[in-house]
């Protein structure tokens, strides 16, 4: 067995740390936070919003939209995953639709709103194409369309993997029983997949039930949580112990996503051994699936179509004239030149000490017999369960007057905090494929365990840690729920700073700016990627 030596214990003080300071104490003091009024501590805070219709409505339409949102997109997810694991389509199409459904990751949320607005407002691209106007894209209809965006490429992303782990033999055994079709579709695809499916859903429903970036800039007169919360927090006159209360509220839904979680694990199951099975020819199912996807496809190109088109004409949609005018105006501006560098410095620093985090943190947990290290488990469950907004707000309570306060370093911290439970798990089911006695041999010849780790483990997970980062640089480059609290005039990132520009109208400078983010992590991707197969190649 590995000997604990000292610099495993450093590196675990250090990470449990981290998680105690930037974790756990903000919503400690956010729980207290919520206590407390001019009177002392009293409940009155979480009285006033139950007797507060206004935000009680605001309450209920997030939770039907958001549950609306889940069940549309856990069923779009489902069929796109369908068709590629399991018909017979074109190869093109079924690559066409992996690569197509990871563009709106690429953007932040509050840019889907406009692009909405310019694709079905009374001017907008395809009401002028089909010649008239399809819906009120403003409250409702405008957050249901852009929730859908949001969330329908992490469900792919969750689906599309767990169909890779079905055995495609037990539906030809089914069929050769005498199974009807629905039986056997039930039996052999949704019963494996339930628990999938199920995550899914409560992924979907937590992610649109916390956004604010949507809402902001398509809400309308539908009133939302997140927009509440803000303007509590933010308004002219903020409370920020009523604010502390609203967000303990934002914790009860996804409290409950875990407790089902936990219910559909048991749902779950695995085969020992897949089988190579040629799929069961049937061309109308091709067909059907086929176009469905295409459908879907299409309609997020066409949405966001319009973002590229708008900032290279000279005033969308009365005239037409190209122009670069736009973009220059954008690379002149000295501000929003800076605000763009902000958000590459920050998804950059959010990368690097993110990934190192959560590789560290699965390393302990899977490659070493340190005590204790079941909390780094319990850290990955916290931070999947609190949404961006709550984490904000917490560390702007807890860090309003520390020297914190206005830097790049509280931004970047929140940051990885809100998003380390994927890189954790993706570096734990990396680390627990391998050889768990590599350390142990690389001891009897005399390395030390960093010596092993970094010419041993880390060229054997190289993949997985490239995957890291770009997951980690992509979000931190769009998100805006967790940080809009914690921004100021010197700090500020593009997301943030597309909200001020909504307020002026400033919707080509958006898209421009939106633009830039969009390329920047796709060349990130793209570079990963690149890394990616080169190694394998080289394996």
């Amino acid at each position: 067995m590995l000997k604990v030596k000292l610099e495993i214990r450093a590196i675990y003080t250090i990470i449990v740390c981290l998680f105690a300071i930037f974790l756990i104490l903000p919503l400690v003091v956010l729980f207290i936070r919520s206590f407390e009024t001019s009177q002392g501590f009293t409940i009155s805070n979480y009285l006033s919003i139950l007797t507060n219709n206004d935000l009680m409505v605001s309450i209920w339409n997030s939770i039907k939209i958001s549950s609306l949102t889940a069940v549309i997109t856990t069923i779009l997810a489902f069929l796109l995953s369908y068709t590629i694991n399991f018909t017979r389509v074109t190869r093109p199409l079924k690559g066409a639709i992996q690569i197509g459904i990871l563009i709106p990751m690429l953007l932040p949320t509050i840019t889907y709103g406009f692009a909405i607005m310019y694709s079905f407002g009374n001017q907008g691209l395809l009401t002028k194409l089909f010649g008239r106007s399809f819906f009120e894209i403003y409250g409702f209809n405008g957050l249901l369309i852009g929730y859908c965006l949001y969330t329908l490429p992490p469900a792919f992303l969750l689906i599309n993997n767990s169909f890779k782990y079905i055995d495609k033999k037990f539906i030809i055994v089914s069929k050769l029983m005498g199974d009807r079709t629905l039986r056997s579709f039930m039996n052999t695809i949704i019963r494996p997949l339930w628990g999938t499916l199920g995550g899914a859903f409560v992924l979907s429903f937590i992610l649109s039930f916390t956004d604010f970036g949507i809402p902001a800039s398509i809400g309308g007169s539908y009133s939302v949580v997140a927009t509440q919360l803000y303007q509590v927090m933010l308004g002219s006159i903020p409370d920020f112990n009523n604010g502390a209360a609203i967000a303990v509220f934002m914790l009860i839904p996804a409290v409950f996503a875990v407790f089902l979680l936990q219910y559909l694990e048991k749902f779950n199951f695995h085969y020992d051994k897949l089988s190579e099975v040629e799929l069961l020819q049937n061309r109308a199912r091709d067909v059907v699936l086929g176009i469905l996807s295409s459908s879907v496809l299409l309609s997020i190109f066409a949405i966001f179509a319009i973002m590229f088109v708008a900032p290279l004409v000279n005033s969308y949609p009365y005239d037409l004239t190209f122009t670069f005018k736009h973009f220059t105006d954008v690379f002149q501006s000295s501000d929003l030149v800076n605000v763009y560098k902000n958000s590459v410095i920050v998804a950059l620093l959010t990368a690097l000490f993110g990934t190192l985090t959560a590789f560290c943190a699965a390393l302990l947990n899977v490659r070493t017999p340190i005590k204790g290290k079941e909390a780094l488990d319990i850290f990955s469950m916290i931070t999947n369960t609190v949404p961006g907004m709550v984490l904000g707000i917490s560390y702007l309570l807890l860090f309003n007057n520390s020297s914190l306060k206005g830097t790049f370093a509280i931004i970047v911290l929140c940051t990885i905090i809100h998003y380390f439970t994927t890189p954790y798990l993706m570096a734990k089911n990396s680390l627990s494929k391998m050889n768990l006695s590599w350390e142990m041999t690389g001891e009897l010849l005399g390395d030390s365990w960093f010596k092993t780790i970094r010419r041993v483990v880390i060229p054997n997970s190289f993949s997985t840690v490239l995957e890291m980062f770009s997951y980690y640089f992509m979000n931190a480059m769009v998100t805006i729920s967790g940080i809009i609290f914690l921004v100021t005039a010197t700090t500020s990132v593009v997301a943030s700073k597309i909200k001020e520009l909504q307020h002026f109208a400033k919707f080509n400078k958006v898209f421009v700016l939106s633009i830039l983010i969009f390329f920047t992590n796709l060349f990130v991707k793209l570079l990963c990627d690149y890394f990616q197969k080169r190694r394998l190649k080289h394996n």
